[in-house]
């Protein structure tokens, strides 16, 4: 187990730097290759020559690619200097840059984002995960009744409607409409019970485009899984129903959702973007789209980076919790 958590641990590491070169390399390689200039969108088009080469220098764009990407790295782990003329500027570690809109440093941008999508991300996790499996569960158990059909069809639905469409419909009827629900978002250590009222609308919208896609997975992973021959043999021994499914079927069963959960909650803690934008939530990927709308190169490498870094340790997570789900799997 030891040696396995290592092994996985030297991956993360070479998967997060093939990563970090990969974004580099199209945030500041594919611009100088198409001729335009970061520096640029640093002091805007209109500046004179002389400031667009002293913000150059200061980036340090006027070095080589590797110069550049071994600074990159190397201001990731201990920090970096950002020197123009006499002014030097300090970068703490982890430094991803200054935005090149408010010149504020992006590590601590994201931090101040990043509370916002971690409170959407766990709250629409729970409900999703809970509900969808559940459902899934239910309508595989009762297969072809009206209940397995009304789910299916619901769950159709769920993954047929996008989220700004019933997210600005919730807004529409419990917030502008009937006043029942408010849409200002309030820290958890502030007042957890406004931190909840103010996100339950957000976590159902995000909860009900997930837990459609769970129903459906569990739906069909547990009707294949009822197949099986040890599941026969486990009823042929005259094992009551709920231990077969239980302990039997549902140990299979969630393999699969494990894997899909490890990816969406890495992606969702990333940025959920839409949900975000949708009910006016600053995280990080409301941070995203305002970067991308103003080319802000620094902030949207930095939220790139923090996205992969969650994906890839969400699934070592999900990897490891393989074997607790599945007895059969074997780590090493």
């Amino acid at each position: 187990m030891l040696v396995y958590l290592i092994r996985r641990l030297v991956n993360v590491a070479v998967l997060l730097l093939v990563v970090s070169a990969i974004t580099f390399g199209i945030f500041f390689m594919v611009p100088k290759l198409t001729g335009s200039d970061p520096a640029l969108l640093y002091v805007g088009k209109i500046a004179d020559k002389a400031a667009v080469e002293g913000i150059r220098h200061k980036m340090g764009l006027d070095k080589s690619i590797a110069e550049q990407y071994f600074l990159f790295l190397k201001g990731l782990f201990v920090g970096r200097d950002y020197s123009q003329g006499t002014d030097v500027t300090h970068c703490s570690a982890p430094c991803f840059g200054y935005s090149f809109k408010t010149e504020q440093e992006v590590w601590p941008l994201l931090l101040d984002r990043l509370p916002v999508t971690l409170s959407l991300a766990s709250g629409a996790s729970v409900i999703w995960l809970v509900v969808g499996t559940g459902t899934g569960i239910v309508s595989a158990l009762r297969r072809r009744s009206v209940l397995d059909r009304a789910t299916m069809v619901t769950a159709l639905a769920g993954v047929s409607l996008p989220i700004y469409f019933t997210g600005l419909l919730a807004l529409s009827i419990f917030v502008n409409t009937l006043g029942w629900l408010p849409n200002n978002y309030v820290n958890f250590t502030d007042d957890p019970v406004e931190w909840a009222r103010n996100l339950i609308l957000p976590w159902i919208t995000l909860a009900f485009l997930y837990a459609a896609t769970y129903a459906r997975l569990t739906r069909a992973t547990l009707l294949e899984v009822l197949g099986e021959d040890y599941i026969r043999t486990a009823r042929a021994k005259g094992l009551k129903e709920n231990k077969v499914i239980g302990k039997h079927a549902l140990r299979s069963t969630m393999t699969p959702i494990l894997t899909v959960f490890g990816l969406d909650i890495g992606a969702l803690i990333g940025g959920a973007v839409l949900t975000e934008k949708t009910f006016d939530l600053r995280g990080l990927g409301y941070e995203a789209v305002q970067a991308i709308s103003q080319s802000d190169l620094p902030v949207i490498l930095g939220v790139t980076l923090f996205a992969a870094f969650f994906v890839i340790m969400a699934n070592l997570v999900v990897d490891l919790l393989y074997a607790v789900v599945d007895p059969r799997v074997r780590l090493g």
